[in-house]
């Protein structure tokens, strides 16, 4: 089995001050048993603007809170989802949003650039994350090795890219993790049942970090992070805005288990 922490928090401009609550949940998590940890969208810095997303991105493979992760998961002996951070691209205008994972030995085994960029135009809130983001090609899987030999096959989203079931249905995952900043009310309306709809027609765990309340600069969140298993089943929420994770299992037998008696992955029909 394969035991995972969700974590949960509410990140501003400050990056340091980001970065140590940050360390606090990742050790935390560790400490109560958790081999995998996720962190949520943009949670070392959540620019005000474009002019301080560009300020703080950093080099692919250099700076300090790609450091700082890697150094943490080897330290920690976990391997560690980072959520999700501004990183440099060929236009100096925009930058990706990545999700970068690091092993138990602090080495990078994967980096996700989010493919769906946020569009919303609502009465109170407008978002065009095109304005800033350069949108990513490729899904991006990785496998996390069990003690028995088997392997825990991890896909990666992140935020709106929850909406687009055909990225997460060519997987073929054992657990999806969704780093998100939904906003609040987009995450009333659609944040769990979205999150529960991928968890059931794929069959597999997921796992979904987020931001929650309202940060120094007034910028809110929905947060519920969840947990949930291959049935649909939320398996943990943390229903208030408030910093923390919670502790899921990745069970790899109930996974087989289900999808022998509910062959849908099998009874696909190519359209």
């Amino acid at each position: 089995m394969l035991k995972i922490g969700t974590c949960q928090m509410t990140s501003g401009s400050d990056r340091k001050s980001n970065m140590r609550i940050a360390d606090k949940l990742v050790r935390e998590a560790a400490s109560k048993g958790c081999q995998l940890v996720s962190l949520p969208e943009m949670f070392a810095l959540m620019p005000r603007d474009a002019r301080e997303a560009l300020a703080n991105s950093e080099e692919f493979g250099a700076g300090p809170i790609q450091d700082q992760m890697s150094s943490l998961a080897k330290e920690l002996g976990i391997w560690l989802v980072g959520g999700s951070i501004p990183l440099k691209s060929e236009d100096p205008s925009k930058v990706f949003n990545s999700c970068l994972v690091y092993d138990n030995n602090g080495n990078l085994v994967a980096r996700y650039d989010k493919i769906h960029l946020f569009i919303y135009a609502g009465t109170k809130e407008k978002h065009d994350e095109a304005k800033l983001y350069l949108a990513g090609k490729n899904p991006v899987s990785f496998l996390f090795p069990l003690e028995d030999g088997k392997k825990v096959k991890v896909g990666l989203g992140i935020c709106y890219d929850l909406r687009f079931p055909e990225q997460f249905r060519n997987y073929d995952a054992d657990l999806l993790i969704l780093p998100s900043a939904f906003t609040v009310p987009t995450g009333q309306a659609h944040w769990e049942v979205l999150l529960r709809a991928r968890a059931i027609e794929n069959l597999c765990y997921v796992a979904a970090p987020a931001q929650t309340g309202t940060n120094a600069e007034g910028r809110s969140f929905y947060g519920h992070t969840l947990a949930i298993d291959g049935w649909g089943t939320v398996l943990d929420c943390m229903s208030k805005p408030e910093t923390g994770f919670i502790e899921s299992t990745v069970d790899l037998d109930f996974l087989s288990r289900i999808r022998e008696e509910l062959p849908a992955l099998q009874n696909r029909v190519p359209l």
